[in-house]
């Protein structure tokens, strides 16, 4: 099954957890699209697909200064789950189902 789409996703930090929308386009082994939250909508380009296999990662400029979130995760039909390095703020997890 294709990882294209749009999700709706949540992200569990230390800070508990985050509702988010996540839009991927791939194009072979490419991935980009569209991270959406409390901080508003980022674009990202420049990720991977390796079958239900993805990583991306989205570059955030909020209160605190700028921040790489950096996703790692794995598709399996209408799910989406992973791991996210929240910059120096450790890691966190994410989940979700397509929208």
């Amino acid at each position: 099954m294709s990882v294209d789409g749009k999700w709706n996703v949540s992200m569990t930090t230390q800070r508990g957890a985050r509702d988010a929308t996540l839009e991927l386009v791939s194009a072979g082994s490419d991935l980009s699209g569209t991270w959406g939250g409390a901080q508003g909508a980022q674009s990202f380009s420049g990720g991977k697909v390796d079958g239900n296999d993805v990583e991306w990662t989205v570059n955030m400029n909020n209160p605190m200064g700028a921040m790489a979130l950096v996703f790692k995760g794995t598709v399996d039909g209408d799910s989406i789950s992973g791991t996210v390095q929240l910059g120096q703020f450790g890691t966190g997890t994410f989940a979700g189902k397509r929208a």
